[in-house]
């Protein structure tokens, strides 16, 4: 068979063999266990140095669709019922509605924006997200980077989301002027803002539009923190029906069009998605020679 390109690999048919006779080597262990050993013998790892785990799950996943190799059935999960919440951080991260917050900006400053880098300030965020975010949340897949925004009197604010950049966007890929070898090598130096919540209570007059600045002043030097590289451009997709994106042009961000109504890693024009509006933030002036380097 033809070599095949894989989350960024390229395959052999004498790679998918011995993927398979690894696989079978192997029947006591699950596909994350799989994948974590495939990393490790691949020595696949972020330019921070941590195995690529996550990124070798979605290549045995993908090959598993096309059926050109055979994963173990998957592992049913049980839920315990407090399993949503951080216990050891619930007297501290309250998940009921406190008292409105309806006041000035500057009544707020200064404003800091820190980083949810522990399992527990993750699940906090992502159960924000579940209560109070018109789309939900499933979880961040991938290399993400999460906020959580409070006022002076360290009252929570909003939450913020990046995570990976759509495969491909029209009016995106024409802004940046790359060619398809070049996406597909340097599409993880975009990040896209995957969810911004501004909690349900709080109602204050230019808060999103100076947390997106905040955010974005930041975002790439979490990014390289984290996952050994930077970041150059974030973006992210507003649905025109039910916002204005008023935030967005505050902040800064350019609008560039709007998407062809497909979910954001549909490579196969299957899934049929809401319009939405496209608006990118660059994160360095040279961020096009970047993206575009060879």
């Amino acid at each position: 068979m033809e070599p095949i390109r894989v989350q960024g690999r390229t395959l052999t048919g004498d790679d998918l063999a011995w993927l398979q006779a690894l696989i079978e080597q192997h029947p006591d262990r699950n596909r994350t266990a799989l994948s974590v050993h495939l990393c490790e013998l691949w020595n696949w790892r972020n330019q921070a140095g941590r195995l690529k785990d996550m990124a070798a799950r979605t290549l045995l996943l993908k090959l598993h669709a096309r059926e050109l190799i055979r994963l173990p059935p998957a592992q049913k999960r049980t839920r315990r019922p407090c399993a949503q919440a951080p216990p050891a951080l619930g007297a501290q991260l309250p998940l009921w509605a406190p008292d409105r917050i309806e006041s000035s900006l500057e009544s707020l400053q200064p404003l800091s924006l820190e980083l949810a880098h522990t399992t527990a300030w993750r699940r906090h965020v992502a159960d924000l997200l579940r209560r109070y975010h018109y789309r939900g949340f499933h979880g961040a897949v991938g290399e993400n980077v999460q906020y959580v925004a409070r006022d002076v009197r360290g009252r929570e604010l909003a939450v913020m989301v990046f995570g990976a950049a759509a495969w491909k966007v029209a009016a995106r890929d024409r802004f940046i002027g790359w060619s398809v070898t070049q996406r597909q090598q340097r599409l993880g130096a975009i990040a896209n803002q995957q969810r911004f919540l501004v909690l349900p209570w709080v109602r204050v007059p230019h808060l999103a539009s100076h947390l997106l600045a905040l955010a974005t002043r930041r975002l790439s030097a979490d990014w390289q923190a984290r996952y050994g590289h930077a970041v150059w451009l974030v973006e992210t997709f507003v649905e025109s029906e039910r916002f204005a994106a008023t935030a967005y042009k505050a902040a800064g961000w350019r609008h560039l069009g709007s998407t062809t109504g497909r979910t954001r890693q549909d490579r196969h024009r299957t899934v049929r998605s809401s319009v939405k509006s496209v608006w990118i933030k660059a994160l360095h002036p040279a961020f096009r020679e970047q993206l575009t380097a060879s």
